[in-house]
């Protein structure tokens, strides 16, 4: 069930339009104020075309596009004059919306900017920032986030959580999210084809697994030497597509969601209620069932000693192999 696409809303439902907005090659200042005006114009087409529309999401690099620059010139801030339009267009056609940039970072002199997500609500109003915890390395150079999965109440009271990208890629991103109570999981992207099947594959199991919804969308169309895939998709707590795009850029999908359906089967499913029974194991053998981490990589990753089996195997380890030199900046975590 879907409200035919988005077209209709029922009581207690929300419409959610994921835009595949087309790639740009973006180097210049020039270059990014033309694409922050072609994404504001993409959401008051999305209006018209779906007027019970109660969130608007674009893909990852909607702004940037993907030549990894990290340029001063086309470094976005919160405050900066593309995170102002976007506030502008949302609070002009009462909307929420969520918006990509590359974001300048003052956390250290010379380290590297962040790939942040901006959620903004329908009176104009920032709600949250995201900082893509897991760049998608060798390729990307963007500084991991440091401020961990974000969980917000979006339109209608929903609990979201928005990741980016190669983020979907760790069920452990997806069911921190859940955990904190997130039913819509929002996943934006600027994947290429190479990825389609682990795009469809990772959507559906992180619905499935946490009894929630995800909605996903990537880039789509081409700057001259990428193209990126589209493929917005929307997956029910069962894991079931409800509504997928294709590579078509620009192109609108639109689906309502029901979180009721997520709640109802939060609490009254027993088997394959995944998201409680992690932390009661067996409770049909023992009281309450077992609460205890038997997991060593999570005790390792917790003390600051994680190693995988092949860990000393590991050939990439750094950017060097994608034309990036040696890091040199610590990671510093934002308390």
């Amino acid at each position: 069930m879907s409200g035919l696409g988005g077209l209709n809303k029922t009581s207690g439902g929300i419409v959610i339009a994921a835009v595949q907005s087309q790639l740009f090659h973006v180097v210049t200042p020039l270059d990014l104020s033309t694409a922050t005006e072609h994404v504001c114009s993409l959401v008051r087409q999305t209006k018209r075309a779906y007027p019970s529309t109660d969130l608007i999401l674009f893909p990852e690099y909607c702004i940037h596009g993907l030549s990894m620059s990290t340029s001063p010139v086309i470094m976005c801030t919160l405050s900066g004059p593309e995170v102002a339009a976007f506030q502008a267009v949302c609070k002009e056609e009462k909307v929420w919306g969520i918006f990509s940039i590359m974001e300048a970072n003052c956390i250290s002199p010379g380290a590297n900017p962040w790939n942040t997500g901006i959620t903004i609500n329908a009176d104009g109003e920032i709600v949250n920032c995201y900082r893509k915890m897991h760049p998608w390395v060798p390729v990307e150079p963007w500084y991991p986030g440091n401020q961990g999965v974000s969980v917000f109440e979006g339109p209608g009271g929903v609990k979201m959580s928005l990741i980016i990208c190669h983020d979907g890629m760790f069920p452990e991103m997806a069911r921190e999210a859940a955990y904190r109570g997130a039913e819509v999981l929002l996943r934006t992207a600027g994947y290429t084809s190479p990825i389609r099947q682990s795009w469809e594959m990772t959507n559906r199991s992180n619905a499935f697994t946490n009894l929630m919804y995800t909605v996903s969308v990537a880039l789509a169309g081409t700057d001259g030497t990428f193209r990126s895939m589209g493929e917005a998709m929307f997956v029910s707590p069962e894991g079931e597509i409800l509504e997928r795009g294709d590579g078509t850029p620009d192109n609108i999908i639109a689906c309502e969601l029901r979180v009721e359906e997520v709640r109802r089967r939060r609490r009254e499913w027993g088997v394959e209620n995944n998201l409680f029974q992690f932390g009661h194991r067996g409770y049909v053998a023992v009281t309450g069932g077992a609460g205890d981490c038997p997991y060593k990589y999570m005790r390792d990753l917790m003390h600051g000693n994680y190693r995988q089996a092949e860990d000393e195997e590991v050939v990439v380890r750094d950017g060097t192999s994608c034309g990036f030199e040696k890091p040199t900046a610590e990671y510093v975590h934002d308390k």
